[in-house]
């Protein structure tokens, strides 16, 4: 068995990055490149590309062609370099601010198209790099820094959007268990068509210390008792992660 090199995909020598501590996407980073290394992808037939915020910084770390696209486009940049470049392995990877909230009409009509792009969006339920504002994801009562009595709103449910295409791949996993990131985008990956990937997180610095947290771990342990595998491949209920796909 060939021993797995990750690093041939990350520019390395500008690690640690720009990421506060407690940030889990370096290791979205990390992972993913050691996905495309399993899958035996090569830097020149993979192109990644991001939007703008705390995960779209993500592209510039990747030694391979990527794309830091603008607010909320990184899914139609990246249909259009699959449709230039049918052989390329396009990834996109950016945040639920960014994918699902100026990027809402865009993932709608992108995954209509079913085009053979894999899209990871983590979600950590808030917006980030500006400081803390209310996402599509936070969740209904959550304090922010605009929403200071709470919010008032229900999450955007990701899954019922691609699930409505006649052909989808969806998948949701989370932060604490890696292992399962992995298994859940090489599917994403090896799937013939549109695929997206929830990776459930947190942002400890801008969402987790105004909520009363006083480290990231306490985050970790509430999420791993919020969320439990399932190898059923229907319709995910809020606390599973698994894969829904047809």
């Amino acid at each position: 068995m060939s021993e797995i090199n990750y690093t041939k995909f990350v520019k390395t020598e500008k690690l640690p990055g720009v990421w506060c501590d407690g940030c889990f996407v370096p290791a979205l980073l990390m992972q993913s490149a050691v996905v495309f290394d399993q899958l035996k992808f090569k830097n020149s037939d993979t192109a990644v590309v991001s939007g703008i915020g705390c995960t779209g910084r993500i592209a510039g770390y990747f030694n391979l062609d990527s794309v830091h696209s603008i607010h909320g486009r990184a899914a139609s940049v990246a249909e259009g370099i699959k449709t230039q470049n049918p052989k390329m392995n396009v990834v996109v990877i950016s945040g639920d601010g960014d994918l699902l909230s100026i990027g809402g009409n865009h993932l709608l009509h992108t995954s209509r198209r079913n085009p053979d792009i894999t899209v990871i969006c983590y979600n950590n339920e808030i917006y980030g790099l500006t400081g803390g504002q209310t996402s599509p994801e936070t969740r209904k009562g959550n304090i922010t820094l605009t929403s200071p009595q709470g919010s008032k709103f229900n999450r955007l449910n990701a899954q019922k959007i691609v699930s409505s295409n006649d052909k989808y791949f969806y998948g949701r996993t989370a932060i604490f268990n890696l292992d399962h990131f992995k298994k859940v985008l090489s599917e994403a990956l090896k799937h013939k068509g549109f695929s997206f990937i929830e990776v459930m997180g947190f942002c400890y610095e801008t969402d987790g210390r105004r909520r009363g947290y006083k480290k990231p771990l306490e985050m970790i342990e509430e999420m791993k008792k919020s969320y439990s595998v399932t190898e059923e491949q229907g319709e995910l209920k809020d606390n599973e992660l698994g894969i829904n796909k047809n």
